[in-house]
């Protein structure tokens, strides 16, 4: 059963903001909840928000949709489900990696319910859309009670399960600047023990920038390869003013190995995981030129 406190569902995200603080300031452990496929399932377990207040955002509407401003930038509401991320035009045409890790979240029914917010407030190291946030410089839009400030998506995950939001600020959106996006093309792999419905063994989002057969920017970044997710900086160093070979693919997996910190787990061995990063890269890059 389900064994949570009250439940409210404020109109805006300012109103959601300052009633988590009111709910803190009173002891009532208040939780964001949207689709509920994560604070749902660790409540069925007893593992958090026994007793907590859960705050609905749901039906806020400055949380949903996916829009282009009037210079380019693409804001991406955190309460955007992925099943609409993965057929939004936008996000299909400017940020394949993002539609990608989208479309390979768990079945029809979790990607209908689970949101692109919570996909990156759990702080979990698998979550299938992060790589993409990464490998595209995402900026977080939080509301606070006392306004809003921009996280780089590189400073939100502090540690294993732990991110940059305190328990009176929601996030309210993703925005990706036009710079990041524009001219480049980008692709997502997940690797896992099964084909569908499965966490991520290891997760591989690229985006490419290629000029005459050259490396103008790289961007690679990993899930699983360790405690949170990673930008592989050493690799895209290496990568830039490089020509597209096999050569330089494998180097660049190689690169990638030695910034990434894998372990051991019953998913897949530490060697196992190093191998896919040496490959996955590659791989990717591939995917992206020909599909883009």
């Amino acid at each position: 059963m389900f064994d949570f406190g009250k439940y409210y569902e404020p109109r805006s995200a300012r109103e959601a903001a300052k009633l988590l603080a009111e709910l803190a300031a009173s002891d009532q452990n208040p939780a964001v909840i949207c689709g509920g496929t994560d604070v749902l399932i660790k409540l069925r377990e007893r593992h958090r928000y026994v007793g907590a207040a859960l705050v609905s955002v749901r039906g806020i509407p400055e949380l949903r949709g996916v829009r282009a401003a009037e210079n380019g930038d693409i804001f991406i509401g955190a309460a955007t489900s992925f099943t609409e991320a993965e057929n939004s035009d936008i996000i299909k045409k400017c940020l394949p990696a993002l539609a990608a890790g989208a479309a390979s979240v768990g079945g029809p029914q979790t990607r209908n319910m689970g949101t692109l917010g919570g996909n990156v407030c759990n702080g979990v190291t698998s979550a299938d859309t992060a790589g993409a946030h990464f490998a595209y410089n995402s900026k977080l839009i939080i509301q606070g009670p006392d306004g809003r400030r921009e996280v780089e998506i590189a400073s939100f995950y502090k540690s294993a399960g732990v991110v940059n939001l305190a328990q009176d600020e929601l996030l309210v959106g993703f925005r990706i600047a036009k710079a990041d996006y524009e001219g480049f093309r980008g692709h997502y792999i997940k690797f896992a023990q099964r084909r569908a419905m499965d966490i991520a063994t290891l997760g591989c989002s690229v985006n490419i920038k290629a000029e005459g057969g050259v490396i103008a920017d790289l961007r690679v970044a990993f899930g699983v390869a360790g405690p949170v997710p990673m930008r592989a900086m050493p690799a895209e160093e290496y990568a830039a003013g490089k020509p597209i070979s096999d050569e330089v693919l494998a180097n660049i997996g190689e690169e990638c190995v030695k910034c990434t910190k894998s372990r051991d787990s019953w998913r897949a061995s530490k060697a196992f995981r190093e191998q896919l990063i040496r490959t996955l890269p590659g791989r990717a890059i591939k995917t992206a030129l020909v599909r883009g």
